[in-house]
């Protein structure tokens, strides 16, 4: 946890609170579902929660902005954003119904009230969000196909409605076609070695009535 601690100073007593109970709650449930690989496991706190994180260093949800976390395999990032953002409304969605299964677990270990879950494909999700999260499940342009006509119209944050994208490596070659993306390097935000390569992508997408 004070690697959490060393990048979010302000957080409440409940925050810190859930944030702590985040690694009984993965280790418990990981051994009746695999959901978090055992290494990453021991690394939780970097390796997920610091990571889904990043994109908070990007932005600030405002209060009762909409959130979509598309295939959030164990949580993330939507839930660590879920706990650092109270007001704002989460919808976590995986394919996966053991995934969701746990997930659903931890949401209530937490006693989170302001995030939703499905267990079904994006394509089939009928509603609108401000932003759509997510950590690399697919190659851009695939992603930007699953969440067509799913960006809300009404712009209530100075970063435009759009994809905020957990992403590593290289992106020239996936991201030469957007050329409205902007890339936010998480060494520029986070010191350990593990955030070397990694970035957070953002594509404004035009709601499509």
């Amino acid at each position: 946890m004070d690697i959490i601690h060393k990048y979010f100073k302000n957080l409440s007593k409940e925050q810190t609170e859930q944030l702590n109970k985040l690694q009984d709650l993965y280790q418990d449930w990981n051994l009746k579902i695999n959901v978090v690989s055992r290494k990453d496991i021991d690394e939780l706190y970097l390796r997920h929660v610091l990571h889904s994180l990043g994109i908070a260093k990007v932005i600030q949800f405002k209060p009762n902005a909409k959130v979509m976390d598309v295939g959030t395999g164990g949580g993330f990032p939507g839930i660590p954003l879920a706990i650092l953002f109270p007001e704002t409304q989460f919808h976590l969605v995986d394919s996966i119904g053991k995934k969701i299964k746990v997930v659903n677990e931890v949401i209530k270990g937490l006693g989170l009230e302001n995030v939703k879950t499905s267990h079904c494909r994006v394509e089939d999700v009928k509603d609108t969000y401000d932003f759509i999260v997510s950590r690399a499940v697919a190659q851009m342009e695939t992603f930007v196909r699953w969440n067509k006509g799913k960006i809300a119209k009404k712009q209530n944050h100075d970063l435009k409605n759009g994809i905020l994208y957990l992403k590593g490596g290289d992106l020239s070659e996936e991201l030469k076609k957007y050329t409205s993306a902007t890339i936010y390097d998480l060494p520029n935000y986070f010191d350990e070695p593990f955030f070397e390569t990694k970035k957070v992508v953002h594509l404004p997408m035009k709601f499509k009535g």
